[in-house]
């Protein structure tokens, strides 16, 4: 029981602390300059982990890999406390766990950034923060929108999104129980 709870603990903070961080890289891929509040927000919330490791990995090809390989140690922390507390520790499963972890991470961001842009289409479409998250989703949402257009002035990209996502994200988790059994 109490094994239980210390991992839902770390996980959720651990997924937190992660997605400022892989909001941060997302923005920064994307050229994106949020509102001065958002920004100093996570900004001050991952400089401290974001700009030593930026000292020995510099951004290059446009993107901050300095946020990502952060998101990525912290993945590889939370893991490496559960295994501490319940399980073995194994380099390989704790490698892979980790890289698991953030590409779950990864679409799960995806999905909370969609169903915001959704809420604040119907209750607030020129909210502050509206066109922010409208900018971060447009990458994923573009090509849907070529291949399925607007229907009687309803956009059905973020539906299809979510749904790919959801499938995304299923196959994903049944797929962590069998590397997990052919990497011990």
């Amino acid at each position: 029981m109490f094994y239980e709870l210390f991992g839902f603990v770390i996980e959720i903070l651990a997924g937190i602390f992660a997605g400022f961080l892989l909001l941060r890289f997302w923005m920064q891929a994307l050229r994106l300059r949020p509102p001065s509040s958002l920004g100093q927000a996570i900004y001050q919330l991952t400089d401290w982990l974001v700009k030593p490791i930026r000292r020995l990995v510099p951004g290059f090809g446009g993107l901050d890999w300095a946020s990502l390989i952060a998101a990525f140690l912290v993945a590889m922390v939370s893991i490496l406390l559960e295994l501490l507390f319940g399980g073995q520790l194994n380099i390989a499963v704790l490698l892979l766990a980790s890289l698991l972890r953030l590409v779950q991470w990864i679409l799960y961001g995806l999905m909370a950034l969609l169903v915001l842009e959704a809420i604040l289409s119907f209750v607030n479409p020129y909210a502050p923060l509206a066109p922010i998250i409208r900018a971060l989703n447009e990458p994923l949402l573009r090509p849907i929108r070529r291949v399925l257009p607007a229907m009687g002035g309803i956009d059905f990209s973020v539906l299809v999104a979510l749904i790919v996502l959801q499938i995304l994200s299923r196959v994903l988790m049944s797929v962590i129980p069998k590397l997990y059994f052919y990497v011990m």
